[in-house]
């Protein structure tokens, strides 16, 4: 098989992500199947796509032909999984981040599918070969992460499982070429792959900060908006809910070291029921809509460079278990934030011992093994 095989999708959940992976497809040509457990939620996935399209095709985004040939028959509806994966070439499952509820789907899946069918998770952090052990087709799973909004975020994570074989990785990849978006591969199956992972340390030191009343949340959000932020980091935490950053926490303190489980401070708000803008309160108080962050506020009181350096460090850790190459760190990245600058990008311009330094000192302040810093860093290959 190759990409030109690949003619009908189906897409596994019709939520914000799953419809959003559905239109980047019907913009590209792809007959997209939309499958979701009741027909309600298909309903307003399908509702998403088209208020979405009519916006791009008023901007000239989208063609108005495309447009009326996804509404003549390129998308179709499914309620039943069996149904929508009968004929189809690829799958992408876009369910809940429960590991049995994907397991238990994939399984699903693989007996109603052809045997050519291509199978993908868009888990955002759980290991792609636990996913494709439910399967009698390990070699034809891979992991397609799309970030949110996936109509507009440009990257997408091909993700190899421990038995992906090299013709389904390189379809998975220039599918998401033809998709119009950047793909970068992740050659090995690590917790939270490139972008997610790059970028957990920072919540471990945000949380530290928390715990030990470095400094209040509103005067870090000012000081990192006042460095381009558009949302400060504790801002942004309550807006995707203090739970999912909890859960997502917790699963790579089992997944990679207990360093990352959050500490006292966001368990307590969990348990409270603070959620953050979800609830009306969490860090801040949403009650009123988005909380106004005193930019009056910025501090001195930590470093924000203390948080950049944490991420460079296991960004380095991830080239070094051969998940990817340096260079795929900062095109990652960048096209996944919408940061202008990498963490590479960033580091080239530090020198190694400087950041040796910076972070032994935080893995002594804070107690942290995974500030400690990494080879790559200590010998300044990264440089």
């Amino acid at each position: 098989m190759n990409i030109d095989d690949i003619k009908t999708i189906t897409v596994i959940g019709a939520g914000d992500m799953g419809h959003g992976i559905a239109e980047v497809a019907l913009i590209a040509g792809f007959h997209v199947n939309l499958q979701d457990i009741k027909q309600e939620f298909v309903d307003k996935g399908v509702q998403r796509i088209y208020q979405s399209l009519e916006k791009l095709v008023a901007k000239g985004k989208v063609e108005q032909a495309r447009f009326d040939q996804i509404k003549d028959g390129l998308l179709k509806q499914f309620v039943s999984l069996e149904e929508s994966v009968a004929n189809t070439d690829l799958v992408i499952e876009a369910i809940p981040e429960i590991l049995d509820l994907k397991k238990a789907t994939f399984e699903k899946i693989d007996q109603a599918a052809q045997a050519h069918t291509i199978i993908a998770s868009n888990t955002s952090t759980m290991k792609i070969t636990e996913i494709a052990a439910a399967t009698s087709r390990p070699d034809k799973i891979l992991g397609l992460h799309y970030f949110n909004p996936a109509i507009l975020m440009k990257l997408v994570e091909v993700i190899r499982a421990e038995r992906t074989s090299d013709e389904t990785m390189k379809i998975g990849y220039d599918f998401v070429l033809k998709n119009n978006k950047v793909a970068v591969r992740v050659e090995k199956d690590i917790p939270g792959f490139i972008v997610n992972r790059a970028q957990a340390p920072a919540g471990v030191l945000l949380n530290c900060y928390l715990d030990n009343n470095v400094a209040e949340p509103g005067e870090i959000d000012a000081t990192m908006r006042s460095l381009g932020m558009p949302m400060g980091p504790y801002e942004l935490m309550d807006y995707t809910g203090l739970d999912i950053n909890f859960h997502a926490a917790a699963y790579f303190a089992e997944a990679i070291h207990p360093d990352f489980a959050c500490g006292p401070t966001i368990e307590a708000k969990v348990k409270s029921g603070d959620l953050g803008k979800k609830t009306g309160r969490g860090l801040f108080d949403w009650s009123s809509g988005r909380p106004e962050i005193d930019m009056g506020k910025t501090t001195n009181k930590f470093d924000p460079m203390d948080i950049m350096a944490v991420n460079i460090n296991e960004a380095t850790k991830i080239v070094e278990q051969g998940a990817c190459k340096l260079e795929d760190i900062d095109i990652a990245i960048t096209n996944a934030t919408g940061n202008k600058l990498g963490l590479i990008a960033v580091a080239k311009g530090i020198e190694p011992q400087d950041l040796v330094n910076r972070l032994e000192n935080l893995a002594a302040t804070y107690n942290k093994e995974i500030f400690q810093p990494s080879a790559m860093i200590k010998n300044g290959t990264y440089r």
